[in-house]
């Protein structure tokens, strides 16, 4: 061979440049660089960042709720590539994470974008339920409308789709005839009203029927899996009514279904979670029996990826017992993510114009192809090649799609299930120490002022037959204590009760001295609670602090662990933790909290205390 000397670089130098480009396009399209929970934020910023495309701009706004949201941005980071324009401008697309009923509450009690993160243009729910539900909140307070008055909700544009399912282990599943069977909210209500539990079933160590719920007024599939046992009790699929809520029997089918719950949420993430690592733990039945997700979630668990994060896929291991979907046979909703483009003032022309090109690209074959590699059916609910039984998915199911309720029925189905749920007994217990008394960056007042606030707001969420109690902690509150209690544990009663009054008064007087006795008090309060375990409640204690533990004297974070931890199918307590400011130790509060089955919130942003304790209390 005859080599020349003269040879250009340059083409050698281009072809590296465009290897360099095609690498960083797989990574995109594989997941590998998206925006994952729970990281810096420079993935969100890629995934927000500007578009390429020179000129005037356009920017919308968009808040989708959070199983999509990662996607969504995906998304928007390639249509940005494509430098869109809309009437000569260039358009950008920021997208945002919002659980669907707290974007829905936060819409109808006016935007703020203080407590409630940026405000949206365009809004993404899971369900066409939250956006009749907004429509009738709005109304009843004599607001004007922020959805198109002409569009009724179920003609609003969708993105994709997702029925509700009710997860199971797949051998619990089996053992009640999956996949052959058609099993729905009778089977498994019958179940839990069962004093045998599993054992019915031959499956007597599995102990009772336990369900994972969230709380219908956050969650999308609380919200389905609510109206779907309603309907399930009236026998019907359509034309659910007042009256029908108020009939003894539907109460009673409804009720039955609340008591075998375990604790709510405001995240399916939580039970998803959970049952990951007592999977790794080699107990994968003994969490919970089902619990209520969409179809998608199942795929993602069974993927090791119950966060349904792309960024995340691929970086833990297979569930040893994999999730199977179980497709109530009385029928389900569906999640049809709809795309609400919203006529509030600030929305105007350009906007709206811009709003429409980036539904049209999400709607496009590409885009929806993406949606279907994470297990969502297309926008026109037809399943991809990942709804298959080897999934756990059954593509001809459901067999019954129920109709929304009017919005006006699905307002009064959250006032009766909020008398109908598993009620609480519950042990608050606040950090005093002496941080708490500096001041809240960003903000004029303390963080214990803040978190006083936080918790008497909260008060509000408990209903009169919940029972809750008052400790507050920080080192030696007395010559054996680090920890100290201000309000037994008792009935809330109604909102003009004196023990209400009592619990509002002594936070609204508590302040800030001392060290962070954090692992005593945690030992103690919940072997407190364990020894006053109430039967059909749930029983917990939340803890917030803002530092880490420093009593040097006390027990140690092992002996700790090892101390929370409960049995298999044993009655437990769950110990909610809060971290709280940018001092606190998230990492052990998360450690803390998994070892009782229970979640870590996290509020290192202090001005974010308000809705976080609102998150904590929708456990209960």
């Amino acid at each position: 061979m005859v080599q020349s000397p003269r040879r250009s670089r340059r083409p050698f130098l281009i072809a590296i440049v465009v290897a360099i480009l095609l690498i960083a396009g797989t990574r995109l399209v594989i997941g590998g660089g998206f925006p994952g929970r729970g990281g810096d934020g420079g993935d969100d910023q890629e995934a927000n960042s500007q578009t390429p495309c020179e000129g005037e701009r356009t920017t919308i706004s968009v808040v989708a709720s959070s199983e999509k949201a990662q996607l969504v941005k995906q998304l928007a980071a390639e249509y940005h590539r494509s430098s869109p324009k809309v009437a000569g401008r260039c358009v950008q697309v920021d997208v945002a994470s919002k659980a669907s009923g707290g974007a829905m509450s936060a819409l109808a009690r006016d935007w703020n974008e203080q407590a409630d993160g940026p405000r949206p243009d365009v809004w993404t729910p899971a369900s066409s339920g939250w956006v009749g539900l907004l429509r009738q909140r709005r109304q009843a307070a004599d607001k004007p409308d922020l959805v198109p008055a002409e569009v009724p909700p179920a003609d609003v544009p969708k993105l994709a789709a997702s029925p509700l399912v009710i997860a199971m282990p797949k051998p619990m599943a089996a053992a009640l005839g999956w996949p052959g069977k058609q099993l729905g909210w009778s089977d498994l209500t019958a179940l839990a009203r069962d004093p045998s539990g599993w054992g019915k079933h031959g499956h007597p160590e599995w102990g009772k029927f336990k369900l994972g719920k969230t709380n219908p007024n956050y969650s999308t599939s609380g919200l389905n899996a609510t109206v779907g046992a309603y309907f399930a009790a009236t026998g019907r699929s359509t034309d659910l009514t007042e009256k029908d809520l108020a009939e003894p029997k539907v109460r009673s089918f409804v009720g039955a279904v609340e008591k075998s719950v375990v604790h709510y949420g405001d995240t399916t993430l939580t039970f998803l979670s959970n049952l990951q690592r007592a999977d790794d733990q080699g107990a994968g039945l003994s969490y919970i029996s089902a619990v209520t997700v969409e179809e998608k979630s199942v795929w993602d668990y069974n993927q090791g990826n119950p966060t349904g994060d792309p960024a995340t896929l691929g970086k833990h291991a297979k569930p040893k017992v994999p999730l199977v979907a179980v497709y109530p046979k009385e029928g389900t909703l569906l999640s049809d993510h709809p795309y609400v483009v919203l006529t509030a003032p600030w929305v105007d022309d350009a906007k709206r114009a811009a709003a429409a090109s980036f539904l049209a690209f999400l709607q496009g074959n590409d885009a929806q192809q993406r949606f279907e590699r994470y297990a969502f059916r297309d926008f026109k609910n037809q399943p991809g090649d990942l709804i298959t039984e080897a999934n756990g998915l059954l593509p001809k199911q459901p067999a019954t799609l129920l109709s929304p309720p009017a919005p006006a029925v699905l307002d009064k189905a959250l006032t009766s299930w909020a008398e109908l749920r598993k009620p609480a007994n519950v042990l608050l217990v606040m950090d005093v120490s002496g941080s708490m008394g500096q001041g809240a960056e960003g903000t004029d007042s303390t963080k214990l002022e803040l978190a006083k606030r936080a918790a008497v707001n909260a008060l509000g969420q408990f209903d009169e037959r919940d029972k809750v109690g008052l400790w507050i902690f920080s080192t030696e509150l007395s010559e054996r204590a680090d920890y100290r209690e201000l309000v037994p544990v008792s009935v809330m009663g109604p909102g003009t009760s004196a023990h209400r009054s009592e619990l509002r008064s002594r936070i609204q007087g508590l302040t800030a001295e001392g060290g962070t006795g954090l692992y005593d008090t945690s030992l103690n309060a919940y072997r407190f609670m364990r020894s006053r375990l109430a039967a059909d409640t749930i029983n917990a204690v939340v803890l917030l602090t803002d530092g880490k533990n420093e009593d040097n004297n006390g027990i140690s974070l092992p002996d700790l662990l090892g101390q929370l931890t409960t049995e298999p199918g044993a009655e437990s307590v769950r110990l909610f933790t809060v971290a709280y400011g940018g001092d606190a130790d998230l990492a052990t509060l998360q450690r803390i909290a998994a070892a009782t089955n229970a979640a870590a919130y996290d509020s290192l942003d202090p001005a974010r205390i308000d809705q976080v304790f609102a998150n904590v209390i929708s456990n209960f």
